[in-house]
């Protein structure tokens, strides 16, 4: 059964004022990002690709507009590294941004990723002027709306919606960096890699996903031939094809049967709670 990437955005379309509700009845199952950007140019009040400004109201992005510069990111980007001083933030419109973690100083495993529901350089909201994270660009290439730091905390001190917006998308990371301590803690290697799929599904263009060996074992710390073992249950499945350094997601809903509860809290939580931001 061929069930494609419906055309519909991961996180809900950004509600309004009063929607909050019908948009969380609509998500008995999240859905992927698809035809993101042009949903949102037509309906967010900013006309921004990434999620996180469309969700703003039109006076708080008022006060970053201004500072806002286009960038591009090619695959392998390192976009900052761990220790680096957090001079500026990125909202990704489009591309992944995999935050990585390192032992020993050359093992290096992915605690999160990043599309364009959120913002690059997150630690400063918290109080952190270093990144604690390597983040680089995955899969495939993106862009960026870049904002100086400085800007960036300006315009927090003078409104407390957008402090509250951008912390309210720091604490949906959170939750997702939380769901993989438990998942690699407690789920067999297919869920994890099940999981690990839908998160790039989510955030790349289409069904035909660049992920290679290395990149698994980036997300799931194991093995090359337990990856190889992991794909070919999914194959298995039907939800998945195996190919030279690419998967295509052939059954979505069938992957999200496979990751089970390991996925979807997360998402659920960024439409409640960055739709409601416009309304706090």
């Amino acid at each position: 059964m061929n069930n494609p990437k419906p055309a519909t955005l991961l996180y809900g379309t950004v509600p309004r004022i009063g929607t909050i509700e019908d948009v969380e009845k609509s998500m008995s199952s999240v859905l992927a990002f698809s035809d993101r950007t042009a949903s949102l140019s037509s309906d967010g009040p900013n006309r921004s690709g990434n999620q996180l400004l469309a969700a703003l109201s039109a006076e708080d992005y008022a006060l970053l507009a201004p500072h806002l510069t286009p960038v591009s990111f090619a695959v392998g980007d390192v976009i900052i590294r761990a220790g680096d001083p957090i001079d500026s933030l990125c909202f990704l419109e489009g591309g992944i941004a995999g935050v990585l973690d390192s032992l020993d100083g050359d093992r290096c495993y992915a605690v999160g990723l990043l599309g364009s529901e959120g913002v690059i350089g997150w630690p400063l909201l918290m109080g952190d002027d270093r990144s604690p994270y390597d983040v680089t660009m995955r899969a495939e290439s993106g862009a960026a709306l870049r904002i100086p730091a400085a800007a960036l905390m300006a315009a927090v001190e003078a409104s407390a919606t957008l402090r509250l917006a951008l912390l309210r998308f720091v604490h949906v990371f959170m939750l997702q960096m939380g769901r993989t301590i438990v998942s690699s803690l407690a789920h067999s290697i297919e869920r994890r890699m099940a999981r690990w799929i839908l998160l790039y599904h989510d955030r790349v263009a289409g069904d035909d996903i660049c992920m290679t060996h290395e990149e698994f074992r980036l997300m799931l710390g194991v093995r090359r031939s337990s990856v190889t073992d992991a794909l070919h249950r999914l194959e298995e499945a039907q939800a998945i094809r195996a190919l030279r350094a690419r998967v295509v997601v052939l059954d979505r809903t069938r992957l999200e049967a496979l990751a089970g509860d390991t996925y979807g809290r997360p998402e659920r939580d960024y439409a409640r709670l960055l739709g409601a931001s416009r309304a706090a």
